[in-house]
């Protein structure tokens, strides 16, 4: 944690990340205005992965002011999309101001199969059986209303001076105003292999990487290292001076 944490906030455990989140917007160093902003890629139900990265990332940030942005997938294929859906809810609520959680193309599956049967098959065939497992129901229209009315709260992008945040990408022949839903939360092509200069610097996910490691191109980052495959669950961080991101943390 923090240098300047005292010793009994420092043995905080899980609860830990939301009660330590809270506790590190009221013990932070000036450091300029250089707010530290933690970005995560894909979870997928990987609740203890993005638990330990959360941790990391209080304790990188070492007491100046910070935010986290989610890219979305939080549920389905991995085996905790409950616990890893209150667990931001909850992470949200202690900070709105500074924890954003964008959507992903699984949100958009699950409020689909929730509104509509039609759409169930489509979500399941997308690792949606993991999710009903994990909250214990037998249907979409079964999940807590609580967090199905999260889910259709969540924004599709956001942005800042130098980057722009999206789940999947953006299409590179329309402006970035100009976007459509379906392209931030779906796309792969043309976007990943286009070469254009984007108004801002692209940082995104849902495209797993099978090395595990960021994919840095200089028009964008992909950050979906394949948690639920196996890999590392990763967080680029950025400052406010840089468009790339100064590092990176992981957590297995």
């Amino acid at each position: 944690m923090t240098t300047n944490v005292p010793n009994a906030v420092r043995a905080i455990s899980h609860q830990s990340a939301v009660e330590t989140l809270s506790l590190s917007l009221f013990i932070q160093t000036p450091d300029n205005g250089m707010t530290r902003t933690y970005c995560i890629g894909d979870i997928h139900g990987c609740y203890t992965q993005v638990n330990m990265l959360i941790t990391q990332s209080i304790d990188d940030a070492a007491g100046r002011p910070m935010q986290f942005i989610f890219l979305g997938d939080y549920i389905d294929r991995g085996p905790k999309s409950r616990e890893t859906v209150d667990y931001l809810i909850d992470l949200q609520r202690a900070d709105p101001d500074h924890v954003i959680c964008l959507k992903g193309n699984h949100e958009d599956l699950v409020l689909a199969a929730h509104d509509d049967d039609a759409w169930a098959d489509n979500w399941l065939a997308h690792g949606g059986q993991s999710t009903l497992e994990s909250y214990g129901v037998s249907s979409a229209r079964d999940l807590p209303p609580a967090h199905i009315n999260w889910l259709r709260t969540l924004p599709t992008l956001y942005r800042d001076q130098h980057r722009i945040y999206v789940h999947a990408g953006i299409n590179p022949d329309r402006p970035l105003h100009d976007q459509d839903d379906d392209d931030l939360l779906w796309m792969r092509e043309p976007f990943l292999s286009s070469t254009a200069l984007f108004e801002l610097f692209v940082i995104h996910g849902h495209t797993p990487l099978p090395n595990g490691r960021p994919d840095i191109r200089p028009n964008r980052l992909n950050i979906d290292t394949g948690a639920v495959y196996g890999g590392p669950l990763t967080a680029a961080v950025f400052d406010d001076l840089h468009r790339e991101a100064i590092r990176f943390l992981s957590a297995s």
